[in-house]
């Protein structure tokens, strides 16, 4: 059977097509769909299909082709062999894709950074002649929808480089749910950036959009979550389709079975976090004010020991990182690391941090990890220029050495590589965050800082990192671990810290680093040892300055509308009285 002859009475404008090898059906479906990108085959005979009124996964490891899919089925890149479907068109570009009905939210956060939080939602929305809204109504729909999403007021002028990374995410997500007409909607790891307060929000709004007939379609590597959400996932890998699993059959082990090509067994690791053998403090922060209304931290880590670091999001745990790893300057108060001589030295610069082996990764790849106009060879060695040099002032870089860190380090993180020459570009998201994190480890830190560095990471590369990072502290080495993806924490950290309000808000240390626990105290609920052992100051005071925050904070919250709303009338009464003089 081909597709000309497929039924012209199919009420539900499904189509069936078939080769010698599969039938695809579906409301949404690409069958045989080949995408090269030189000699790498992105998609290499790609079979999907979906309906509407679902929410279907696609998942699988780092470069598998699952973003190049979500690329395809948005009209963003050609294919060069196969057939493309939604509603039974073709999209052929973004544009057209657009008024078919199809919403993509790409894995990458696209924002104009000095343009405002309003500018950023609707662009695009107006067509060359007119405008669809006044700007009246878009802030006004801004303000609602931003609320909504984020949990909190974002005013509308807000120009978004201010903003943090989970709130730039809203912004991109934001876009898709402000069309009426959307009847696919895609999200390529989209709640990458989210916390677990802002996930549960999403796929609240991502299960009205299916119960309302909308095919949804997840790019993501949290298994956890896909699980909890979709209710069928077809798992890719090497560029091509290799099952499809229904609810009923969606867990951790069918998925890695599928992703990896192995029977192995996937149920979660059950290895023990490793034990600090020294009490040897390394790095410590005395005084530290990570916000100015926020209480001083008091803050110790010792040799050979992995301290995990969360809470939700805008509590103050990315400031907090930062300001250990030199990129950001506190309020208030020092931080200290242990040099070479055994004694402890301030620092208040990155440069300063590096000097003394402190190495940091970003889990914002774009805006400070990657450099765009550099091949994957100069993103992974630059900082090693210097270190292997020879011939004194003159210079000489060692490229026999630094091409034998390159490959060990590519090697050893199974980073999958076109040409080393290739822009940092070319390869998927995950791999790039892979890129990264051996950029650091290269540079051999006595102290690494990773803020969310598994960010777009598969889980069978999550566990290799979790491997390199227990070897990295047995050698004597100290991790800090900011993640926000609690099911992280177990079996790697021994000790977590939570923030709310720009301080340590709790700690939980061995059998009591859960997602549970660790959940309990991100909203409030004490549950581990107590912060007096970090922070210096009782619970029952850190709780009750957490209250009259709150309360400080969605005061403040309701002046701000207050606030808007008398501006938008005061605006309002002015444009209608010069309309009113122009008419006249």
């Amino acid at each position: 059977m081909s597709a000309e002859q497929k039924s012209k009475d199919n009420t539900s404008n499904k189509e069936v097509l078939s080769d010698k090898s599969k039938t695809v059906v579906g409301d949404v479906y690409v069958q045989d769909v080949h995408k090269y990108f030189g000699v790498t085959k992105a998609l290499n005979g790609v079979n999907f299909n979906a309906n509407f009124g679902e929410i279907h996964a696609i998942v699988g490891g780092n470069g598998c082709g699952k973003s190049t899919l979500a690329k395809v089925m948005s009209g963003v890149l050609p294919i060069d062999k196969g057939k493309v479907s939604v509603m039974g068109h073709t999209p052929t570009s973004p544009v057209m894709a657009r008024e078919m009905g199809i919403a993509t939210v790409f894995q990458e956060v696209m924002i104009a950074e000095e343009a405002s939080v309003v500018d950023n939602l609707f662009v695009g929305s107006d067509s060359f002649w007119y405008k669809n809204l006044t700007q009246r109504e878009k802030v006004l729909k801004a303000q609602e929808l931003m609320e909504d999403l984020a949990g909190e007021y974002i005013d509308p002028y807000t120009q978004v480089f201010n903003l943090s990374l989970p709130i730039k995410a809203w912004i991109t997500i934001g876009r898709a749910f402000l069309r009426e007409n959307t009847k696919v909607l895609i999200l390529d790891e989209s709640s990458a950036a989210l916390d677990f307060d802002s996930t549960e929000r999403l796929f609240k709004k991502m299960r009205e959009l299916r119960d309302n007939g909308v095919a949804v379609f997840i790019v993501t590597h949290r298994i956890a979550e896909l699980i909890r959400i979709s209710d069928k996932a077809t798992v890719m890998r090497d560029g091509k389709d290799v099952g499809v699993l229904e609810k009923k059959d969606l867990n951790e082990k069918n998925l890695l079975g599928l992703m990896t090509g192995k029977t192995e067994s996937g149920e979660k690791s059950t290895s023990v976090a490793v034990q600090t053998k020294t009490d040897k403090v390394v790095m410590r922060a005395e005084n530290l004010v990570v916000w100015p209304e926020s209480t001083p931290v008091n803050f110790e880590v010792r040799r050979g020991e992995i301290v995990g670091v969360t809470g939700l999001d805008g509590n103050g745990q990315d400031d907090f990182v930062k300001i250990l790893a030199g990129v950001q300057e506190s309020y208030g108060g020092t931080t200290e690391v242990l040099d070479s001589n055994d004694k402890f030295v301030k620092f208040n610069s990155l440069m300063e941090a590096k000097n003394n082996g402190v190495s940091f990764v970003s889990g914002d790849r774009k805006k400070e990890g990657i450099l765009p106009n550099l091949s994957i060879y100069e993103n992974l060695v630059v900082p090693l220029y210097r270190t292997t040099s020879k011939a004194g002032w003159l210079g000489f870089v060692n490229w026999l050495e630094l091409n034998g860190i390159f490959e060990w380090e590519v090697e050893r993180l199974s980073i999958k590589t076109g040409p080393k020459d290739n822009l940092i570009g070319s390869l998927s998201g995950g791999n790039q965050q892979k890129v990264m994190i051996a950029r650091s480890l290269a540079t051999h830190p006595k102290i690494l800082i990773l803020n969310d560095p598994a960010r777009g990471i598969d889980v069978s590369t999550k566990r290799d990192l979790y491997v390199h990072l227990r070897n990295f502290v047995e050698e004597g080495n100290t991790v800090i671990f900011l993640s926000s993806e609690l099911e992280e924490f177990i079996g790697l950290c021994p000790k977590v810290i939570v923030f709310r309000h720009g301080t340590i808000f709790d700690i939980f240390e061995n059998e009591k680093v859960n997602a549970d626990t660790l959940l309990e105290g991100m909203f409030g609920q004490t549950a581990g040892i107590g912060s007096t052992s970090i922070s210096g100051s009782s619970n029952s005071n850190i709780s009750k300055k957490a209250n009259e925050d709150t309360y400080v904070k969605n005061l403040d919250t309701q002046i701000k509308k207050i606030v808007k709303v008398v501006d938008f009338e005061k605006e309002k009464k002015s444009e209608d009285k010069k309309i009113k003089i122009k008419t006249f």
